[in-house]
């Protein structure tokens, strides 16, 4: 199989920092102290494929430098380099031309590491390069495309079963994502196109949905709000995350709450908007803080999705007893296999999350649910 490789390596480069994306505002990424997140991202994809390979044959045919070259080479994986030249900051256009070179170059497959905006470039270059089929390794901020692995690792594992004719070819969602409206605590996304790609169950994270704006799911949300105000401790801290579902409960806490931001409540206030740094700069007392999450509906991610502010080493501090995750109903019953998922892009902390978790879906009852 010939396989096409292309990495952005500044997607993701936002989300710790709190930035809610990288289009746009990489300069003030990098000045908030951003780290390249895509590039560790796809070495540990080509590192799995490597290591599962079996008898099958994988050519790899990928951009130069940053672009793929470079984390090809660190997994060990031979490489063929297109010919092409890319500056010391890579562009939309680098990618949308390394598309259209493997497409021309005939690959089986083409894969890509990067988020939502990586996958509208790809979008726009196959559309004009025949019917190559796509698949994307999760290294942006939101990722609400249905195109993307769960993680790295399942993205090899759909690779392989690809290879291998495992795999049936279906069209899936690409999202385009209003990132300056995003940054203005504005949800602003809409269908952008469908790309080709190999299907493996449970393997892909399929597109969010948008929770339903309906009373009885308001009556769900309150009602889950009202259990968890009860159980709350005055004297602990609590990091909220995104979503409507805890906006509720910072509303009957007679607070304001970002509902696309991270926020921490203690003592009746709140500090709005903050990244990872400021989290770890407000010194909280370790001992009694709490996380508040909900799940990205249908996709039923946890962590690793729009809220990076919640890094690994928060989440180890905090511990895996004194997380609270929150669902209505209605988007538990539409999460993707009725299992929740975690991907942090940290193996210690995505291993210590595994297992069974309370999911408050109304007051005074709770659900069980997988965490994978």
């Amino acid at each position: 199989m010939k396989l096409g490789f292309i990495v952005n390596p500044i997607a993701g480069m936002g989300g710790k920092v709190g930035l809610k994306g990288t289009d746009g505002v990489l300069n003030e990424a990098i000045a908030r102290g951003a780290k390249p997140i895509a590039p560790q991202r796809a070495v540990e994809f080509m590192q799995k494929l490597k290591e599962n390979l079996e008898d099958e044959k994988i050519e790899v045919l990928t951009s130069p430098g940053i672009m793929g070259a470079e984390e090809v080479k660190t997994a060990g994986f031979p490489v063929q380099i297109l010919c092409m030249k890319i500056g010391r900051k890579t562009s939309a256009e680098d990618t949308k031309r390394a598309v259209k070179l493997l497409a021309a170059a005939n690959v089986d497959l083409i894969v890509f590491v990067g988020g939502d905006g990586t996958a509208k470039d790809v979008f726009d270059a196959v559309k004009d390069s025949g019917e190559v089929p796509v698949l994307g390794v999760p290294s942006g901020v939101k990722m609400y495309s249905g195109i993307f692995a769960v993680n790295p690792s399942d993205a090899a594992d759909v690779v392989l079963a690809f290879s291998k004719k495992q795999a049936e070819i279906t069209e899936f969602e690409v999202m385009d994502a209003d990132e300056k409206a995003i940054r203005s605590d504005t949800f602003a996304v809409k269908l952008y196109g469908f790309l080709k790609g190999p299907f493996v169950p449970l393997r892909m994270q399929g597109s969010k949905q948008v929770s339903p704006e309906t009373a009885s799911e308001k009556d769900n949300q309150i009602a889950i709000a009202r259990f968890v105000i009860e159980e709350m401790q005055p004297q602990a801290e609590y990091i909220l995350g995104p979503g409507t579902t805890v906006k509720r409960i910072a509303e009957l806490l007679g607070v304001e709450k970002t509902v696309l931001g991270v926020d921490i409540y203690r003592k009746g206030k709140v500090i709005l908007d903050v990244s990872e740094k400021r989290i770890l700069e407000e010194k909280l007392d370790w001992t009694n803080t709490w996380i508040i999450l909900s799940p990205i509906g249908q996709q039923g991610i946890l962590l690793g999705r729009g809220n990076q502010q919640i890094s690994p080493e928060i989440i180890k501090h905090v511990g895996r007893n004194r997380i609270i995750v929150v669902a209505t109903k209605t988007k538990l019953q539409g999460i993707n296999g009725g299992v929740l998922r975690v991907d942090t892009g940290d193996d210690e902390a995505d291993n210590m999350l595994r297992g069974y978790v309370k999911v408050v879906t109304d007051y005074r009852e709770w659900r069980l649910m997988p965490v994978q």
